[in-house]
């Protein structure tokens, strides 16, 4: 695909010059289509590739002008647009049957959101797939309730809203003020008759207190403190189960483990089960001594 595509100049008329220009590379039927991308995919053909591609330019366009409304310029849009597009023509496989069009229509929209996650806002949005489906559905549905009015919405349709889109409410209100645009913290406002400041002022930092932080932090330390002492108790094979089930952020499954000591699986899982237990037990009685020696101290000191 080293072949140029046409680009969308700046200025007045670009995007007009623009689709015109695509208008002339023809669309292809379905026979030849399918050998064009036989071509590519069995030979690296790039002329059968940028035949592809440009022949499915006017289908880029036409899902790029779906996301008119985000406040990007319309030629960086169908530009990602168009890298999604060559993906899928990278990707496609011609004997699955289907046409390219339909595969790659999923590559364009991917591509178009991502740009415009990573650009719309100074603020770097969310990315996980709620996230992205709040992103893209809230101003549709906020029009399908006639909830189109600015600033915070209303509880009744942050409620609809959440239950539409299967997030939370707090996911709601947060997306919905994100999507009034970025503000900035000096910009003025009037609180009260007689009152002005900066919105700033007004913030309310919701974090915990350093104090509460520490106190977490020093629970958190002693009870990995005491996990760490417990599994003293354990042989090496039931340490390295212990660690591997219930420690891992990827858990390994008893058939992996199985296959590592050369034991059923069964086995694993009662010496899983036998490790736990020892090591709560172990934890439990280090957890008394520790209450037993904090009372000493208190009465010492009375």
């Amino acid at each position: 695909m080293a072949q140029t595509l046409p680009s969308i100049a700046t200025g007045e008329g670009g995007l007009s010059r623009y689709l015109e220009e695509i208008r002339r590379f023809p669309m292809l039927q379905p026979q030849e289509e399918y050998m064009l991308a036989k071509r590519y995919l069995e030979h690296e053909d790039t002329q059968a590739a940028h035949k592809l591609v440009t022949s499915h330019l006017r289908l880029v366009a036409k899902i790029a002008m779906g996301y008119r409304g985000y406040g990007l310029p319309i030629g960086e849009v169908i530009s990602e647009g168009n890298v999604g597009l060559m993906q899928a023509v990278k990707k496609f496989e011609p004997e699955r049957g289907f046409r390219l069009a339909t595969y790659a229509m999923w590559w364009i929209k991917a591509s178009i959101q991502e740009y415009i996650l990573r650009s719309w806002s100074l603020v770097k949005m969310g990315t996980t797939a709620n996230q992205k489906r709040l992103f893209f559905n809230l101003r549709k549905v906020k029009g399908k309730i006639q909830a189109l009015d600015d600033g915070d919405l209303k509880p009744e349709h942050i409620t609809e809203i959440a239950t539409r889109l299967n997030v939370s409410e707090e996911e709601v209100v947060s997306m919905n003020r994100r999507l009034s645009g970025d503000a900035s913290l000096n910009a003025p406002i009037r609180a009260t008759e007689g009152e002005s400041g900066e919105w700033q002022d007004w913030l309310v930092d919701d974090q915990e207190s350093q104090e509460d932080m520490l106190v977490e932090q020093d629970e958190l330390e002693s009870r990995r403190a005491l996990l760490g002492d417990a599994m003293g108790v354990l042989n090496d094979r039931e340490r390295r189960i212990f660690e591997a089930r219930r420690l891992a952020e990827d858990p390994m499954t008893l058939e992996e483990l199985s296959g590592e000591f050369d034991i059923s699986r069964e086995r694993v899982r009662q010496i899983e089960v036998r490790a736990f237990e020892k090591v709560q037990d172990a934890v439990k009685a280090a957890a008394r001594r520790q209450a037993q020696s904090l009372r000493t101290i208190e009465a010492d000191a009375r």
